[in-house]
This record gives C-alpha cells, sequence and structure tokens, in this order.
C-alpha cells in the first residue's frame, strides 16, 4: 500500500518535492495496485461535433455544459464529499501517484472502488450506505421506527429530494435546493441565459420551467414539458433522478447532466419501435391490473451525440441509453423518453462487449454478437423501462410507489426487470415480423455477451447485481451452460421460454411491491460463484468500462 499523508485535504499547495502525497504527516492508504485499477478503463475522447449548429446555438450548448459543472459539484457532495476534498487538494501536482489517484477518483466519483464491492482504494473508510444523504450512523431500522413513532414526518423523510439531518433525537429533511443552493442558483441562472440562445422557442420554455424547478425541487411540469419537445436538435438531460447511491432507504437522488445532440437519422429509424410500446405493455404476462394502457401515452426515442456528461452520467458506470423521467406520476400522465447516446453506445460495443465475447463464448456464438444486436437489447430495456406496472398494488388496495414498497433492493430488481422484459418484448416483435426471425440468434447472443460484461461490476452496482441474477438464473435452468473449456454458450432454444418465465417473476414482484421476495431472489441468484469468477479473470485485459474525455473540460490525468 502506498502511503498517503491526510491532514488537510482542501490545501492544494505543492512541496518542493513534486508530490502532494508526500506532503503530509498522517497517512492515508492508498491501494498498490491503482495502476491495474486504471487500466480496466479505457480513455475515449467524446468530441463536440458542431458542424450544423449555429453560432447562438454553440453559445447555448457552452452554457448547458457551465450548469452541468455545478450540478458535478452537487453530485461529490451528496456522494462523497471527503473524496472530492481529496480530489481538489491534488490539482497543480504533477507527480505521477498523484495523477493516479486524481484519475481514479474522478472515475469513480469517490474513494470507493465500484468494481471492488465499494472497498475504499484511498483510506480505511468503508462507505456509509446512506452516503451524504444521512447522519452517518444512521441505519434502516432507526428510520423505519422513527418514522413509525412520528408518521407526519414520512413525506420528508422519504422525498426523494431531501438530506436527513439529526437535530437530537429528531429527524428532519432538508430540501435539495436549501441544502444545495449555492450551485443550483448559478445553474439556474445559466439554464435561463441558454434559454435566451435558443432557437427553439419549446427549448427555451422547457429551460425556464427546469430553473424554476431547480429553486422548489418540483419538476413534474418542467418534465412534462420535456416529454412534450418535438425532435428538439440540441437537448438537456438536468436534474436528481437516480437513486443508486442511495444504499439505506433506496430513494435519495443524485444530480445528473448530459448535453444531447440529436442525431436525425439514426433517431428516425426508432419510430417503429415507437408504435409498438402499447401493443408490448398489453402482451406482458402478468394480469391486465399490474399493466395499465400505454395507448396514447408517449414515447419519444433520440439517438444523440453527447459531447459533455456530469454528475451521476459522468462517473461510475458509463450509460449508453436512459429513459427519463423517473417519476411514476409522469409515466402514467404522459410516458417517458428514451435517450440513446450514440458515442458511448460505439465505444462500449468497440472496447468491451466484442474483444469480451471473443474471449468468453465459442467462437461459432462469439461471431454472432453484433453492435446492431446489442443496441436492438439495449433500445428494448430502456422501452421496458417504462412498462409493466406503475405501482405497486397495497393490502388495503391501494397502490404505492414501487422504489418505496421495495426499498433499497429496487435498483436492481427494477434494472433486471428491463432487461428481462426488453428480451421478452424483442422476441414478441420477431413474433410480429417487426423484426426478423433469423436475427435471433444474434439478439441473444449479443444479451449474454452484455450480461458477462456488465457482471464486471459486481454486485455493488445496481446493472451488475441484476445481471448477475439474469445469468445464475439462466445458468440453473439451462438457458446457458458452462463448456469446459470455461466458455458460455446460449441454448438459443430454451432461451425464450427462461425469458419469459424470468419476466414474469420480477414484474410480479413490483406489482405487489414484495420486498421480502425480491430480497431473496437477488441473495440466491445475484452472487458470482467460483466458476465464473474464473472464467471473469480470463478477461482481465478488456477493458470494464471507457473513461470519457470530453473537450469541454480538461482535467489532471
Amino acid at each position: 500500500m502506498l502511503l498517503l499523508p491526510a491532514t488537510c485535504f482542501a490545501q492544494p499547495k505543492q512541496d518542493s518535492g513534486g508530490s502532494l502525497l508526500a506532503a503530509r504527516s498522517v497517512q492515508l492508504r492508498v491501494v498498490s495496485d491503482l495502476g491495474r485499477r486504471l487500466a480496466r478503463f479505457r480513455q475515449v475522447k467524446m468530441p463536440f461535433h458542431a458542424e450544423g449548429l449555429t453560432t447562438r446555438e454553440r453559445s447555448m450548448v457552452l452554457k448547458l455544459v457551465d450548469a452541468a459543472r455545478l450540478l458535478d459539484q452537487i453530485y461529490w457532495r451528496q456522494v462523497d464529499p471527503d473524496g472530492l476534498a481529496l480530489y481538489e487538494s491534488l490539482a497543480g501536482s504533477a507527480a505521477p501517484e498523484d495523477l493516479e489517484l486524481r484519475r481514479y477518483l474522478w472515475i469513480s466519483g469517490s474513494r470507493f472502488d465500484l468494481l471492488d464491492g465499494n472497498r475504499p482504494f484511498v483510506g480505511d473508510t468503508a462507505r456509509p450506505a446512506g452516503a451524504g444523504f444521512y447522519p452517518q450512523a444512521l441505519t434502516r431500522e432507526e428510520v423505519e421506527h422513527y418514522v413509525k413513532a412520528h408518521p407526519e414526518k414520512w413525506e420528508q423523510i422519504y422525498s426523494p429530494t431531501t438530506v436527513i439531518r439529526s437535530r437530537g433525537s429528531d429527524l428532519e429533511g432538508l430540501p435539495y435546493h436549501v441544502a444545495y443552493g449555492s450551485f443550483l442558483k448559478p445553474a439556474a441562472e445559466d439554464l435561463r441565459q441558454a434559454a435566451e440562445l435558443s432557437p427553439d422557442p419549446a427549448f427555451a420554455h422547457f429551460l425556464q420551467m427546469r430553473a424554476q424547478a431547480l429553486m422548489t425541487d418540483d419538476y413534474f411540469q418542467s418534465d412534462i414539458a420535456w416529454l412534450e419537445l418535438e425532435k428538439p436538435r440540441i437537448d438537456l438531460i438536468f436534474a436528481p433522478y437516480e437513486s443508486y447511491s442511495d444504499g439505506l432507504l433506496g430513494v435519495k437522488t443524485t444530480y445528473g447532466a448530459a448535453v444531447l445532440i440529436r442525431d436525425e437519422e439514426d433517431s428516425r429509424q426508432l419510430e417503429v419501435f415507437e408504435s409498438r410500446v402499447a401493443d408490448i405493455q398489453d402482451a406482458l404476462p402478468i394480469p391486465e391490473q399490474d399493466r395499465p394502457s400505454k395507448h396514447g401515452l408517449k414515447t419519444p426515442m433520440e439517438v444523440v451525440d453527447s459531447p459533455f456528461r456530469a454528475g451521476d452520467l459522468g462517473h461510475g458506470y458509463q450509460a449508453v441509453a436512459d429513459n427519463l423521467p423517473n417519476d411514476p406520476r409522469v409515466h402514467e400522465q404522459k410516458g417517458t423518453k428514451k435517450i440513446f447516446f450514440k458515442n458511448f453506445m460505439e465505444a462500449r460495443v468497440t472496447y468491451t462487449i466484442l474483444p469480451l465475447a471473443n474471449v468468453l463464448m465459442p467462437e461459432r456464438q462469439a461471431v454472432r454478437v453484433s453492435g446492431d444486436g446489442y443496441l436492438a437489447g439495449t433500445l428494448l430495456h430502456e422501452i421496458s423501462h417504462g412498462l409493466g406496472p406503475t405501482f405497486a398494488r397495497t393490502n388495503l388496495g391501494g397502490k404505492t410507489g414501487i422504489r418505496d414498497a421495495v426499498g433499497p433492493i429496487f435498483s436492481a430488481l427494477e434494472e433486471a426487470k428491463a432487461d428481462v422484459v426488453g428480451m421478452f418484448a424483442l422476441r414478441w416483435l420477431v413474433d410480429h415480423g417487426v423484426l426478423p426471425q433469423a436475427r435471433l440468434p444474434e439478439y441473444y447472443a449479443s444479451y449474454v455477451a452484455g450480461n458477462l460484461r456488465t457482471m464486471r461490476f459486481g454486485a455493488a452496482e445496481a446493472h451488475g447485481r441484476a445481471e448477475t441474477m439474469e445469468f445464475n438464473y439462466y445458468l440453473e435452468h439451462g438457458a446457458i451452460h458452462r463448456l469446459p473449456s470455461g466458455k458460455y454458450e446460449v441454448d438459443y432454444k430454451k432461451m425464450p421460454a427462461q425469458v419469459a418465465i424470468l419476466a414474469k417473476e420480477l414484474l410480479e414482484m413490483e406489482a405487489t411491491g414484495n420486498r421480502s421476495r425480491a430480497e431473496a431472489w437477488f441473495r440466491k441468484y445475484g452472487v458470482r460463484s467460483p466458476q465464473l469468477e474464473r472464467s471473469l479473470g480470463r478477461v482481465r485485459s478488456v477493458p470494464v468500462d471507457v473513461d470519457p474525455v470530453f473537450a469541454f473540460m480538461p482535467r489532471a490525468r
């Protein structure tokens, strides 16, 4: 282990020896294999292609980037404020060990290694389950006991946009717009200035509404306005949407941002899928009461280039697609938007999916893995986030949010549901002549290659936990076989039936909000076996993910 001095992280001055790691007397541990860990992330340039944009549009993009940088400041404080202080303390140093640590802090967005079960790679402090959202010593049981005794506090404690603080024996929820106001106010002003530069009145209106939402934590109306945009040339994700970082209650949301440039030709090709979303919902293997009709709801889909991302979209797992917003009220009244990040998708397939398939799948199946096959599965995954039950049924005949009912396991459950229902939907599209029957082996092989890729993130990450569960389930039921060579083979004949059975299981968990059923299921199937560990150990030379390098934000590497 390398020893890192730890006093006064915020002090950025460099000593005469050149390394900030040797500048202080109190020591923190830095893992000795940091270089190996860094090698798991392939640096990929994500340029800003401004061709075809007007001067005002380019200026607007710069304003959106400025606003996104401010959300990044909030994200660090939500997830690991001490990690941010350490990252900033290393600025200006040219020492190799400082540059390595600073880069891995940036990739992770914290001091905790996503690929190592969120164990610290610097220091000895364990990652708090509640990250920066709760008092560190607080437990879920204590929160539940407190809310039971103080039911009038339920809304502020379980709100996705409050930071929980303790005052003696009392708990209170501090609204995000108060807790992070010093960043949100200038971010809102950036959005307003961007709105003044926009040639698209509808997008300008959305930016104004989203600026107001930052000041109130009420995103409902601006989410509706976002969904009503008609094929915007420039678009924006800008809100606290995801709850992956809340390991205590699973409800607190982190801020994320992405500037989006629409690819008109590729976006147009998705229209055939848009027209079938309501029919797929009607075909799901659950009772009608648990699959509310999607007829008449919007399902806009965009293929985009994203020249800048920040917050939870800029650190850790690099999403290649998104389905937003996550508010079930919006789902029920309006629908969702599916966004596909073309530049990130191409990077993942090129540097991770195809090389990994060549090592871990037999050649006759590895050659079937393709970018188009992986894109099809990803497309249906994002569509399926908006399918199935909108709320969970309660014992008294009412309804509640699925996230609230299921608790911290929700993120993994929802990712698994989207995966499996997506593959169920893909087969439905084949059966109804939308996609060619001959390509089913390509789709299934690409799906399993994607499983092998995502499992490398481990059980501490929602997608990794979800796809480990899926993979183990298919292994147990013969839809995937482990060969004596240590490679994995898809049984194309068994896969459709097992996908349908697993889809029904996951959809029922969400419809009933059955926390114990979901937790037991993931305990059984969400662990990597020694055999799987050995197989995954053979692909250490294949990057686990990309580390995007944006033209807008040069940083110490």
